[in-house]
């Protein structure tokens, strides 16, 4: 095994799916760590140093949401993504308001899964300072001058609009909760319904077709997740 490779640690209690899991990332290139409980994977995060996380959220020694929690109240600043049968929307937006950097529920598909960890991991290195241009598809905004551009036809936005896009790309690639964005925008106190109001918008103003978008897509009963950037865009070549 190349030791340079990314290493992902998955934390899981259910043999099979470490071994379904295991197979197909390294098969995707990656070196792969595996704890049963959560006290096994605080002795591989502390001991391997892994640079992404799986965990599932049924443990049998801790519930995911806590050993989530005590990780990010401890400043662990790698990505996490859960992988859990739960299917509930508390259950996905606590765990997302907790931290996590996105969520995946079983049965899940091994390619939408590499997909999502490639996201989370360019995600974590743009962290490291904002970018000044954003661009994905027809899609620029420029952070710096403010200004939004679709196939260089500048789209004016309301501050409200320009205030929910900029979060988002921020953030591209990632889910970002109603309740993450209505307390960045509004303070946390508007219903959602004003939120989904602006997005409607702000879709009429940059989306080729605001009922199929390409660039915010909607996590159902979640919040939202902007399409995120071009590799040219990341990188600054």
């Amino acid at each position: 095994m190349i030791t340079s490779a990314i290493k992902i640690l998955i934390v899981d209690d259910e043999p099979p799916i470490r071994k379904l899991l295991r197979v197909g990332l390294v098969t995707e290139g990656y070196a792969v760590i595996e704890a049963a409980d959560a006290r096994e994977a605080v002795e591989r995060v502390v001991e391997d140093r892994p640079d992404l996380i799986v965990l599932d959220l049924g443990l049998p020694d801790m519930p995911g949401h806590d050993l989530l929690e005590k990780w990010r109240n401890g400043q662990l600043g790698l990505p996490i993504l859960i992988l859990s049968s739960r299917t509930d929307e508390a259950g996905i937006v606590r765990a997302l308001e907790l931290g996590a950097d996105d969520y995946v529920t079983k049965p899940f598909g091994m390619r939408e899964l590499a997909a999502r960890i490639r996201v989370a991991l360019r995600h974590r290195l743009q962290q490291q300072g904002e970018r000044p241009i954003f661009q994905a598809g027809e899609l620029t905004v420029d952070l710096v001058k403010r200004i939004v551009k679709v196939a260089d036809r500048e789209v004016k936005l309301s501050p409200k609009e320009y205030d929910i896009l900029r979060i988002l790309v921020q953030h591209a690639g990632k889910v970002l909760t109603h309740q993450h964005l209505l307390k960045e925008v509004w303070g946390g106190s508007t219903d959602v319904q004003y939120l989904r109001v602006y997005v409607r918008q702000l879709r009429q103003k940059i989306e080729r077709s605001p009922d199929q978008p390409e660039y915010i897509l909607t996590e159902t009963g979640v919040g939202y997740r902007l399409r995120e950037a071009e590799q040219a865009a990341i990188t600054g070549s």
